[in-house]
């Protein structure tokens, strides 16, 4: 289990590292054009639909997440005499395409258990069963991610479930914070507090640094920054989907947001590392007691420490510049593909993911479960660091787009260049401006 928790933890990495390549994402967008409408309906009203479906279920997975999807699949297959789920790895990087070429041909797999930020590529296509009704009955339904929810979410319907969560929070070393005389709850209820309190942290810790981030991250930059704005009510893109814009010049929130991490560099309170850490040692500076504060994941922040670092590691939500707080809702959507050889086996399936002894099981795997009712006595003992984003699903949130990848994920993303440009060339209101541009022109190629 170790060896396998690894070698999740290194692919999760470099997914936030870097995310799809242009040329992949540029790929699959433009293969996407060309399979709308080509695959007959999923039935979900028929009778039966759902129960004591035979044969085989075809499931496609990520490369980097199938750990957790092959562990459901296990403990399915082994409750099922007649019904067997097969997994099939796809690298990340391909995904996009290889689905959309699938669907062109007419021939898919039952299931997609993909990156969340991919699912309103295909769910304006229709490539995907609408589920709303069988959701809607599920009893649990209110307890599921909000941010997951929103992005299975098209015209109102739904076209998918959440399976894996992947939440970004702020972790403290709490060793070096009452060393402070510094408690985690009293300073990280706004960006003001938490930068006091860096600069305290710097005159009574001059061996540690208070903060960390990775500066030539996009994918993780995007993953623990963007929450810091969406604690104010605001997002960087504005507009109904296929209908959107940036929403960046005039943001007082996202400028806000940009003085805060330029300050940081300014004032030295980030190792000079941070200038170029692309997210291959995402984290590492944290584990090894070298900062107080990281923004980041329980995979990173818990899982890949070492046992004895756990207890000190403690976490709250992401607060903005003035209070509120929020958290980047990551992880995995599955959908039921229209055109799918074995639909009621693979709702079956579906609702199995969702049971909470699946679901509380996922820390196992460096992830974590998307229902909050997953929270008992017995979770909170063994994943501590899990209670705080799981009990607060509801403030998660992930910006519904065409054109997340390119956003944010690249990089040459815009999301990046504004970044460095704001915090390393200290030119807030340029990169701000350049950014707008490069926003709306992305997302009106993304919406033709």
């Amino acid at each position: 289990m170790a060896a396998a928790r690894g070698r999740l933890m290194l692919s999760r990495r470099a997914l936030l590292r870097g995310g799809l390549t242009l040329g992949a994402a540029g790929a699959g967008l433009s293969a996407l054009a060309g399979c709308a409408g080509t695959l007959p309906p999923v039935d979900t009203s028929a009778a039966g639909f759902g129960e004591d479906a035979t044969g085989t279920v075809t499931v496609w997975c990520r490369s980097a997440t199938q750990t957790a999807i092959q562990a459901a699949a296990a403990g399915f297959n082994e409750q099922h005499e007649d019904l067997e789920v097969v997994v099939l790895p796809i690298p990340d990087a391909q995904y996009v395409t290889k689905l959309a070429t699938s669907i062109r041909g007419g021939s898919v797999p039952d299931i997609v258990d993909f990156d969340l930020i991919n699912c309103p590529l295909f769910s304006v296509r229709d490539a995907f069963a609408d589920l709303t009704e069988q959701i809607d009955a599920l009893p649990f339904k209110d307890a599921l991610s909000a941010g997951h929810m929103g992005l299975a979410t098209y015209e109102d319907r739904l076209y998918g479930i959440p399976f894996i969560g992947d939440y970004s929070t702020l972790f403290a070393n709490t060793d070096l914070l009452e060393q402070a005389g510094v408690g985690l709850e009293e300073v990280s209820g706004s960006l003001d507090s938490l930068m006091q309190t860096c600069q305290q942290l710097k005159t009574s810790l001059p061996e540690v640094h208070p903060w960390t981030f990775p500066g030539n991250a996009s994918g993780a930059l995007g993953f623990t920054v963007q929450p810091m704005i969406w604690a104010a009510d605001t997002d960087l893109i504005t507009g109904e989907l296929g209908a959107q814009s940036g929403n960046i010049t005039g943001n007082d929130a996202v400028e806000a947001v940009l003085e805060f991490h330029r300050q940081l560099w300014v004032d030295e309170l980030v190792p000079q590392r941070s200038f170029v850490e692309d997210g291959a040692q995402w984290g590492h500076d944290y584990r090894s007691g070298e900062v107080v504060f990281f923004p980041g994941n329980y995979g990173s922040a818990v899982a890949e420490a070492d046992e004895s670092f756990r207890p000190i590691s403690q976490n709250v939500l992401l607060p903005g510049p003035d209070g509120g707080v929020a958290t980047f809702s990551g992880g995995d959507t599955m959908c039921l593909l229209n055109g799918a050889p074995n639909p009621s086996g693979a709702w079956m399936f579906m609702r199995h993911t969702l049971g909470l002894d699946v679901q509380r099981a996922l820390p196992d795997s460096g992830y974590m479960p998307i229902r909050s009712d997953s929270v008992d006595a017995e979770f909170a003992e063994h994943y501590e660091q899990a209670v705080v984003p799981v009990s607060s699903l509801d403030e998660g949130y992930v910006p519904s787009t065409l054109a997340y990848n390119l956003l944010y994920n690249q990089s040459a993303s815009p999301w990046l260049a504004m970044i460095r440009r704001a915090v390393f060339d200290g030119d807030v209101p340029g990169a701000m401006a350049e950014a707008q541009s490069e926003y709306d022109r992305i997302l009106t190629q993304t919406q033709l």
